[in-house]
């Protein structure tokens, strides 16, 4: 069987590595990718696509998708990314349909690996629900109950995929050295912060077994709404009732909701309490015997004297507020909290990609994503940045983006921890991770 797969550089190859590198029955002919720019027109090297793929296999955009179907005699058509509704995996199986393929979706049976440590898992409905912190606040909690940990990272591998088949981060030096992007840094700054071990890359396999030599226990650390890539021993959710709803209309984060021992509603000091209500329902219904958590994600910022009356332009984590649909963030919700002048509207000062991005998101008005996938796009960035006509930058990611960029305008970072509000407390749910007969403490 001829398959296509469509992904974003994730879930797309992990599903090729596990069920079709060594499937004999079916020819992996092509990727096709989006969400992430320039992903397509690469090419998933023979090195990992192993000894039936000599040559490699072509990505391409999957705007072509109906034609790629025609012209390479597609049969299976298999939908592999995350942070979609519903209605666009089924819009995608219709192109698929009429042009002449079978539609797929690859489920967790085929595609997760098992682990010789006991896994935790943290995973959510929609991309920018909290689990970065929620994940920083588990590897806290392990540690304290006397474990190592080893985090695993969900994908993010734009580079040269060579280059990126196990990732190991342990110090700043590691990022420079693995050339990471923006969203990467976001993501591994802060557990390498804490003194976290962070795997990631994509031969996961490799990765996994990388990890098991260093850890008593593997955090797998979720992107977009994926569910994992391991067999948990415990897995967390993360609903977002700022989005109330999502959680029954987005895929996969349905799947991870009825799959989850706990599901963490967090935000709840920013919802109104009619969706915080509302979200819990669909939790009940959907997984009746799940742990029900309501937590905050608090910001804090160092010095917001330096944002009060003063105009400030906003820097938000670019997944959350692109593809994950939110119109603000951290950096937002600490301009407002401390008496900012006025929001700057970033729009106007675009340059470049950054252009075609606020054209892509037209929902974003008073925020600025940090987008950051090459040399050319920071630079571009940091141009947009400096153009503006802010007093203060607000810098709602983790990281230290205004040194990162080498910005001359004045900028203040935006923190931002997990707070388990009520329900048990997460020390109680994980303790019985440390007793599995895996390891021993």
């Amino acid at each position: 069987m001829r398959v296509l797969i469509m992904g974003a550089a994730g879930r797309d190859f992990h599903n090729f590595n596990t069920y079709y590198r060594n499937h004999a029955e079916d020819e992996v002919v092509a990727f096709t990718a989006t969400q992430i720019p320039n992903i397509e027109g690469r090419l998933y090297p023979a090195e990992l696509a192993g000894p039936r793929y000599p040559s490699g296999i072509p990505i391409y955009a999957e705007e072509n998708l109906a034609d790629l179907i025609r012209e390479q005699r597609i049969d299976e058509v298999v939908f592999s990314y995350s942070d979609v509704s519903h209605e666009h995996v089924m819009h995608a199986a219709s192109i698929a349909l009429a042009a002449g393929a079978d539609f797929r979706l690859l489920g967790p049976r085929h595609t997760m690996l098992r682990s010789t440590r006991p896994v935790v898992a943290v995973t959510a409905v929609r991309t920018g629900v909290g689990k970065s912190q929620t994940t920083r606040r588990v590897c806290e909690v392990l540690k304290g109950l006397g474990l190592r940990v080893a985090v695993i990272r969900h994908p993010m591998p734009y580079g040269d995929l060579r280059a990126q088949i196990c990732q190991r981060f342990a110090t700043y030096q590691d990022l420079l050295d693995q050339k990471c992007t923006i969203e990467e840094r976001e993501e591994y700054a802060p557990h390498i912060r804490r003194g976290n071990l962070v795997f990631a890359g994509i031969d996961y396999e490799k990765i996994l077994r990388a990890a098991e030599a260093e850890a008593d226990v593997v955090v797998w650390d979720g992107g977009n709404n994926d569910y994992p890539f391991y067999v948990p021993d415990y897995q967390f959710v993360l609903v977002d009732p700022l989005r109330a709803g999502h959680e029954l209309t987005w895929h996969p984060g349905e799947t991870n909701l009825r799959m989850a021992h706990c599901a963490i509603i967090n935000k709840v000091d920013t919802a109104r309490p009619e969706d915080v209500a509302l979200v819990r329902r669909n939790i009940e219904a959907a997984n009746p015997s799940a742990v029900i958590i309501e937590a905050t994600s608090p910001v804090k910022v160092a010095d917001p004297e330096r944002i009060a009356g003063k105009k400030v332009l906003v820097i938000e984590d670019g997944p959350t507020v692109t593809h994950g649909g939110m119109s603000f963030g951290a950096g937002l919700l600490a301009s407002r909290q401390h008496d900012a002048a006025e929001i700057v509207d970033p729009r106007p000062f675009a340059v470049g990609s950054l252009v075609e991005v606020f054209a892509k998101y037209p929902h974003l008005e008073h925020v600025l994503p940090a987008m950051g996938y090459s040399d050319a796009q920071m630079a571009e960035l940091k141009a947009t940045i400096e153009a503006s006509s802010a007093d203060v930058v607000v810098v709602g990611t983790p990281i230290d983006l205004g040194g990162l960029l080498a910005l001359s305008k004045p900028h203040v970072a935006v923190e931002y921890d997990l707070q388990e509000v009520k329900g048990p407390a997460l020390a109680e749910l994980l303790a019985p991770v440390v007793a599995k007969e895996k390891i021993s403490v």
